[in-house]
């Protein structure tokens, strides 16, 4: 993890911001903006559609214009309207989405009440009051609804300069209904409210101002909206509580449990047997059917004219509304972008009587917060650590489980549970963190490569710059194994070629043994004209270095004769035969040199007796020679042990051994020359020389010219001659390297 903590501190970094957000420390327009899309996809996905019949919309439509008159009409078409609509279509109640702010004068009222002052006319003004109530246009309309089931509209004003015409109802909640609770209403400073005498013969009055939303779209309605300290209810509501019998409204607010605490949010509204789920805001999420016209039109045009069979409108409850474009009540909605604005409060009014309304309650924040902090710290620390394929994996999991949950809460619980900041924090760590490894941590994997790619076989560089900081080229003392290789009496072939197939020749050959070093996972250490050095066991930690070393060398012995074969003969030039010394101990290893170079190499005693044994490989005529070390650690070869050396610089003799093969792949009679030699060794030591030199004898009719044998022949001549004793421990003392 210690590798990936840039990645991790800006990944909880970019978390804190979306919580920000959320948390409403400050507001980022793109969040917002891509929040209302996402709500209006689900709101158009899961719409129910079809018509709800039990609303009507009386519309004053274009027809309508035509036909009575450009709007407003007269009080006393008003009034036959509404009494026809009671009297003859028997609807069940009426909302007025219009506003009757002005008084009617077109009677010529106004001008007969001055002429009824002037005395002049004798008997003009007894007459005239007779007379007056059928020119009282609204007293007339007035007097129709006074008693019936209408409800009124007004609008409420929160502009500085805003006035406050007509008159609105009494508030449905006096002032300190919520005190101590800091709920945020929607509040107002002005309004335009109906005539007195209208406002006071219907039953009921509600505003019908929507909570526009910053891109236009209306989305939410204030069921309840502070005006002067005291609270005032929309038409749809009051529509509502009229049809119920005008049962009171109880603010609901949860009861003790983890948030009681200084939570303030009021969540729902009790009004008699409806629950009314609302926001922080005290408003109702317009729970939209579908497109526009899903419920009933009849134009009032042809209410006017008898042309609406009554069963139409029959026990139906009706709106007064506008879709005439030149009125100015079309709006723009998730479902349509020019949507009537009546339409807007039979949506609600239907989804309160069906019990279908949206929950989005304030403690869904707390929610939201939630969401964030757990989604965002596991992603923080989870996608530095996977490769790009399974933290792409891992990202569309997080999404796609975000998606579910949120419509899972959308259509099970009818709960709005807002996904933007969420689905944009998934979004953003995981392109940062695809950019962050593409940009920064691939330039440091290059410059890691670039460092020890020299050295190391490419899967382990791979390995190494997934966790770079686990590997320095700094010193350190480590259990190694160290290979030595060279070309037997390669002056005289050098001397033999000319440069140009020296050059060819040597390129040639030390690129497949170096390539045989890398495929068995060793580091390559250096050249020295044709001798090679290389290491197992660092800069990646290695349990087998020894198993791999001695693989390796028994690899490149292979390669020689494939080069002997394929490069040396076909060109005629002298046969090559290479000596490798193989050991392992405890080494020093790291970046080492001198101000003006420096290297990543391996030094120490071991080392040395590595570069030694290389060098022993001619005096017993074998390719490969091992430590007893080595020996010790590895399985499956065949060894045959050479002898007890001293070499120069080393105080305490150590056992060589020839690698032979793997085992099953040396032949039985080569096993059965191995233990007859292992016997000569055995009887060599104990200086039975007439039993070594029979047993020589026999092993030199075995292999003809093999030098280990003549080596020891030489010996025993020797010792014939100066006897060593009987102290003596049949160790070869070797003063040369």
């Amino acid at each position: 993890m210690k590798q990936h903590i840039v990645r991790i501190v800006i990944g909880l970094a970019i978390t804190l911001f979306f919580i920000g957000h959320v948390g409403r420390f400050y507001q980022v327009p793109l969040i917002t903006h891509l929040d209302n899309i996402i709500y209006d996809a689900r709101m158009r996905l899961t719409m129910p559609r079809g018509v709800d019949e039990r609303i009507v919309i009386l519309d004053i439509d274009e027809k309508s214009l035509q036909e009575v008159g450009r709007w407003p009409w007269p009080r006393d078409t008003m009034a036959r309207m509404t009494e026809k609509l009671f009297s003859k279509y028997d609807i069940a109640i009426v909302g007025f989405d219009v506003v009757f702010a002005e008084s009617d004068y077109s009677s010529g009222i106004r001008a007969l009440d001055k002429i009824a002052q002037d005395k002049r006319i004798p008997g003009f003004a007894d007459t005239y009051q007779q007379l007056r109530p059928e020119l009282d246009n609204d007293g007339r309309f007035a007097a129709v609804i006074k008693g019936k089931p209408v409800v009124l509209g007004y609008y409420l004003n929160s502009e500085k300069t805003a006035q406050r015409i007509g008159a609105i109802p009494e508030p449905v909640l006096p002032k300190g209904s919520f005190a101590g609770r800091n709920v945020p209403f929607t509040t107002w400073v002005g309004f335009g409210g109906n005539l007195p005498e209208f406002q006071k013969a219907a039953i009921n009055a509600g505003h019908f101002n929507p909570l526009v939303d910053f891109d236009g779209v209306v989305r939410r309605v204030p069921m309840l909206a502070e005006f002067d300290g005291a609270y005032y209810e929309s038409l749809s509501l009051a529509m509502v509580r009229a049809m119920l019998g005008f049962p009171k409204i109880e603010p609901g607010f949860p009861a003790g449990g983890l948030m009681q605490k200084g939570y303030q949010g009021l969540e729902w509204l009790k009004v008699g047997p409806l629950t009314i789920p609302v926001d922080e805001t005290s408003s109702v999420l317009i729970p939209y059917r579908g497109g526009k016209f899903s419920f009933p039109y009849i134009s009032l045009a042809d209410v006017m004219a008898d042309r609406v069979a009554p069963e139409k409108l029959k026990g139906k409850i009706a709106i007064v509304g506008t879709t005439a474009p030149g009125l100015l009540d079309l709006r723009s909605t998730p479902v349509d972008s020019v949507y009537p604005g009546v339409e807007i409060h039979a949506n609600l009014i239907s989804g309160m009587l069906d019990k279908e309304l949206k929950q989005k309650p304030p403690y869904m924040l707390g929610a939201e917060v939630i969401l964030l902090v757990l989604g965002g710290v596991v992603l923080s620390l989870l996608l530095p650590m996977l490769t790009a394929l399974w933290a792409t994996l891992a990202g569309v999991v997080a999404a796609a489980a975000l998606i579910a949950l949120n419509l899972g809460l959308w259509v099970q619980v009818d709960m709005v549970l807002p996904a933007a900041a969420t689905l944009l924090m998934i979004v953003t760590l995981y392109t940062m963190n695809m950019a962050y490894g593409y940009f920064v941590e691939s330039r440091s994997k290059r410059q890691f490569t670039e460092l020890f790619g020299q050295y190391v076989p490419p899967e382990l560089v791979d390995k190494m710059a997934e966790d770079p900081e686990k590997y320095s080229m700094e010193g350190k003392s480590e259990d190694l194994t160290v290979l030595f290789s060279d070309i037997v009496g390669f002056t005289s072939i050098s001397e033999s070629l000319s440069p140009k197939d020296l050059a060819a020749f040597i390129n040639e050959y030390l690129t497949s043994m170096s390539l045989v070093i890398r495929n068995n996972r060793g580091t390559l250490d250096k050249y020295i004209g044709d001798a090679i050095m290389a290491f197992w066991g660092a800069p990646v930690d290695d349990a087998q270095h020894a198993q791999q070393g001695v693989l390796a060398a028994l690899e490149m012995q292979r390669e020689l004769r494939r080069i002997n074969k394929e490069v040396v003969q076909p060109k005629g030039w002298p046969e090559i035969k290479i000596g490798i010394g193989v050991n392992s101990g405890i080494m020093r290893v790291g970046d080492m040199g001198s101000k003006i170079r420096r290297a990543y190499t391996v030094m120490g005693d071991p080392v040395n007796l590595g570069s030694r044994l290389e060098g022993l490989t001619r005096n017993y005529g074998v390719g490969i020679i091992a430590s007893e070390t080595t020996k010790d650690k590895v399985r499956g070869f065949v060894f045959r042990e050479l002898d007890k050396v001293k070499v120069k610089g080393k105080d305490e003799p150590v056992a060589i051994y020839e690698v032979v093969g793997a085992e099953g792949e040396v032949d039985k009679k080569e096993l059965d020359e191995i233990k007859l030699w292992h016997q000569c060794l055995k009887l060599y030591r104990s200086q039975e020389w007439d039993q070594v030199e029979v047993t020589l004898l026999n092993l030199q009719r075995m292999r003809p010219g093999f030098k280990l044998y003549e080596e020891f022949v030489e010996r025993i001549a020797e010792l014939r001659k100066d006897p060593p004793g009987a102290g003596w421990d049949g160790v070869t003392k070797f003063k040369t390297k």
